[in-house]
């Protein structure tokens, strides 16, 4: 069938290098700039005549050349095969991307879908295009004959998601690991108040959709959400003024000083031109003290016509690139870059012309020999914003995709050897590989590149890898240097995924090297809790002290939290204070008053036992029962030295015996007076004839009711220790300052039992010696143990309601001096009388004296 005729689009640049493979390239955004504003506003003008490039993005076309030389040198990789590559432009314009895709497909002279005529290209695949826009109108034809088409750019997640084109790779990362990276690098800083530029195209509403939600998440408010025109528009200045305005007062702002843009390099071209439009003489907007965070598809470029520019105003930008690594081989191969080797390219010279801003002399028409291009010029002299010799990030993955066909198409020749070896197959030239059958070896393809590097695919048919972070460095000469200061890859080991060396950053001057701050408000300080405010974000706070008995030690709290339970908040409650141990010890000045009077009661008792013992024939002590006095006298000793158990600090043995030792010594103390008053009533009943009390007399009731009344006492007390024994107790509620250790008496319904039986028997003692008290003195104490069951009942009654109200160590010293005063109670007002005879009066102290009274 004859090819049809078809006269073509003019296109007017390409470059084309014959091989037994040729790899397609379509180069995104070379002729973008000049073909939006000049072109639309001259249709009848032919494009050879006006072309513009943006100089900067040659550097892919040279990167997919050099990949090829290299490949085509090494008899390691498909020998025998050469590759070659024929590129294109895509103009970001989808008519022009459609003309340029097919032209790629089919022949070099005819226009014509589905035919194959004149000179053949074995086009086996595709490397383009820059932005997922262009990249997806290259997919909606290649896709349609199963070409593999390797995208150089970084995508939003969303369209990175897209499985309608199953011959789509990418060779860049995920754009989600480069979102993540922006919020830690965010985080990092404490920078809580951004503002988002985004363009206004679906990637940018993509990028909003998603970076919205991240920064909430993470507590970080975006203060406004600012679309910018995706291309500068020259012919409408009122609109642009307009655009320039809004975006102009953003830049004024005081509060916002951290900026995220996100958008390609024409984005940021726009944005530069609005700036440029309200001062454009760049004498303000230097001055700004912003910080920028760039994603990975912008790069600083200027145009030719615009290379009067600077980049000031993007001084300490902070760049998320796409991994790179310096090769110094491609360096070598841009220095050698002369235009006459440059024959078959159709872009190097309208870009060396614009590069230099200098012509190439023509022979058909005589041209002025100023500015003259000599070819002398070299590449390495030209300042970043128009071409780059260190090998970017993009340019980076282009390399690596012309590597990924090479392997595949040497994986194939490998495999179809060992079938030939094998004789499974007949002798089938490689040339004749078909670029559908890629596929099937494409997902496992893995290799180190000439760097070092591992090249692989991830199940989504995207390359693994990091992104690079970069510092920008500006230079008063419209220079400027890229400083890598960090990096994100979710790959990394050992917790590195994401680093940045904050030391090397240079911001902008305006910080004069102090880290930025971005935050609504100024934080909150230590001793206050943030407060929001009604109807604004939650990066917008008031700031209000702590409550009382919480701090905050940390900027910006959202609540404060209390103290550890031995600690208490400081005066500015920023910090809390250890408490301090508390406990009655015998270093205070309580403990030694009580220590010394309970030794000193202790001391008196002995005296008196000790008197006793040694006028033990005498009447008087004779009286009453000799062997109970005794027996009363020890257990008032043993209730003095048992208040001693009280002070120290209480322990595990300390806390056990407290409690029931003076419960049991008391009751002892008690039924011993019980014990002599019975006595005493017994006996002068029994004196009555016929009296059957009789019986009673003697020290058989005096002993039975002493061990019955001690026993009783002794049984609860067991009960007590049994079932729920008294412990030590850290308090540390009680006193703000101060931890109280006290002894938790375990069940209080028995504590309570043994003091309410010990009242009982006083009780008891009382009423007995209230009623033999008018018995005659000489054999009668009834009168005495009234007074001291008295005197012992109230401070006991006194002791309940006193002991309840107090709280800590009161309660010990309460009860210390409840004992020592009950205690001495009954030594004075019953052996006091006593020892006044014994010693003072030792005269009264005579049977004789007794009887003579009687």
């Amino acid at each position: 069938m004859r090819c049809p005729v078809n006269d073509p689009i003019p296109v007017p640049h390409d470059w084309y290098q014959p091989g037994d493979f040729i790899i397609g390239g379509i180069a995104s955004h070379m002729y973008y700039f000049f073909y939006e504003v000049f072109f639309k506003e001259h249709p009848t003008q032919n494009l050879f005549d006006v072309s513009y490039v943006l100089t900067k993005f040659y550097q892919h076309v040279l990167a997919l050349a050099f990949a090829v030389k290299e490949i085509n040198e090494n008899p390691n990789i498909l020998p025998n095969v050469t590759l070659g590559f024929h590129t294109y432009d895509s103009y970001y314009d989808a008519r022009m991307t459609y003309r340029t895709t097919l032209d790629l497909l089919f022949n070099m002279s005819r226009f014509v879908p589905n035919y194959k005529c004149d000179t053949q290209k074995n086009l086996i695949s595709i490397i383009g295009g820059l932005g997922s826009y262009t990249s997806f109108l290259i997919a909606d034809t290649s896709g349609l004959y199963k070409l593999p088409q390797f995208a150089y750019g970084s995508f939003p997640p969303e369209e990175s998601d897209r499985t309608e084109f199953p011959s789509f790779y990418r060779m860049v990362p995920n754009e989600s690991h480069q979102f993540v990276g922006i919020i830690r690098l965010l985080k990092h800083f404490g920078w809580m108040w951004v503002g988002l530029f985004a363009p206004k195209d679906n990637s940018g509403e993509c990028f909003i959709k998603t970076m919205e939600p991240l920064l909430s998440q993470n507590g970080i408010c975006s203060a406004f959400t600012q679309r910018i025109p995706h291309q500068v528009h020259f012919d409408n200045l009122d609109e642009m003024n307009d655009e320039a305005l809004n975006v102009y007062m953003l830049f004024t702002g005081n509060k916002v000083t951290t900026f995220i843009v996100y958008g390609d390099s024409l984005t940021m071209l726009a944005l530069k031109g609005v700036v440029f439009l309200r001062d454009p003489t760049n004498k303000e907007n230097t001055g700004f003290k912003k910080v920028w965070i760039l994603t990975a598809q912008i790069d600083f470029i200027l145009p030719g016509l615009l290379r009067f520019w600077d980049f000031q105003f993007f001084q300490g930008a902070i760049s998320f690139t796409i991994h790179s690594q310096n090769l110094l081989a491609f360096k070598e191969f841009l220095q050698s870059m002369k235009p006459s080797w440059t024959q078959g390219d159709g872009f190097f010279k309208v870009f060396w012309e614009q590069a230099f801003d200098c012509i190439f002399p023509n022979l058909s028409a005589p041209k002025e020999v100023n500015g003259m291009c000599t070819g002398e010029e070299r590449l390495q002299s030209l300042p970043r914003s128009l071409f780059e010799m260190e090998l970017s990030g993009h340019s980076y993955s282009i390399y690596n995709a012309v590597y990924v066909v090479a392997h595949t198409l040497h994986a194939i020749y490998m495999s179809r050897s060992k079938q030939r070896v094998m004789g499974s197959i007949g002798r089938l030239k490689i040339q004749d590989q078909q670029p559908w059958q890629l596929h099937h070896f494409l997902p496992d393809i893995s290799f180190n590149n000439s760097a070092g590097e591992r090249v692989s695919f991830t199940n989504n048919r995207e390359m693994g890898g990091s992104f690079d972070i970069t510092n920008m460095v500006t230079f008063p000469n419209k220079s400027f240097l890229r400083v890598k200061v960090g990096w994100v890859d979710p790959n990394a080991p050992d917790r590195k995924e994401f680093i940045i060396h904050e030391d090397m950053i240079m911001w902008n001057k305006g910080f004069k090297q102090m880290m930025p701050i971005s935050v609504c408000n100024d934080y909150c300080r230590p001793g206050n809790q943030k407060k929001s405010k009604e109807g604004q974000k939650f990066c917008c706070y008031d700031c209000t002290p702590c409550p009382e008995g919480k701090i905050s030690n940390q900027n910006d709290m959202d609540d404060c939290v209390r103290c550890p339970a031995d600690q208490y908040p400081n005066k500015n409650k920023n910090g809390c204070i250890h408490k301090i141990i508390n406990f009655l010890s015998y270093d205070e000045s309580f403990g030694i008053s009580l220590a010394s009077l309970a030794l000193s009661f202790s001391l008196v008792t002995s005296l008196v036992i000790g008197t006793f013992i040694k006028y033990k024939d005498t009447p008087i002590v004779k009286a009453n029962n000799q062997d109970l006095t005794y027996i009363l006298l020890i257990s008032l000793l043993l209730c003095f030295l048992s208040s001693l158990l009280f002070i120290g600090k209480p322990g595990e043995v300390t806390c056990i015996l407290r409690q029931p030792t003076f419960g049991i010594v008391f009751s002892l103390a008690v039924s011993c007076v019980l014990a002599k008053t019975v006595t005493v009533v017994v006996a002068f009943m029994a004196t009555k004839p016929g009296s059957s009390m009789r019986k009673w007399v003697g020290k058989r009731l005096a002993y039975a009711i002493v061990l019955s009344c001690s026993l009783t006492q002794a049984s609860i007390c067991t009960v007590w220790l049994m079932t729920s024994p008294p412990f030590p107790h850290l308090d540390m509620h009680l006193v703000k300052e101060e931890t109280i250790v006290q002894c938790n008496e375990g069940s209080v319904t028995l504590f309570y039992c043994v003091l309410g039986y010990m009242g009982l028997l006083a009780i008891a003692s009382f009423i007995v010696a209230f009623a033999a008290r008018k018995l005659p003195d000489s054999f009668n104490e009834a009168k005495f143990i009234t007074f001291s069951m008295l005197l012992f009942c109230s401070v006991w009654l006194s002791f309940v309601p006193t002991y309840l109200s107090t709280k800590g160590k009161s309660m010990v010293v309460v009860e210390i001096f409840s004992i020592l005063a009950s205690s001495a109670g009954l030594l004075g007002c019953i052996f006091a009388p006593k020892c006044y005879t014994i010693m003072l009066r030792p005269e009264l102290n005579n049977r004789e004296q007794i009887m003579r009274k009687n």
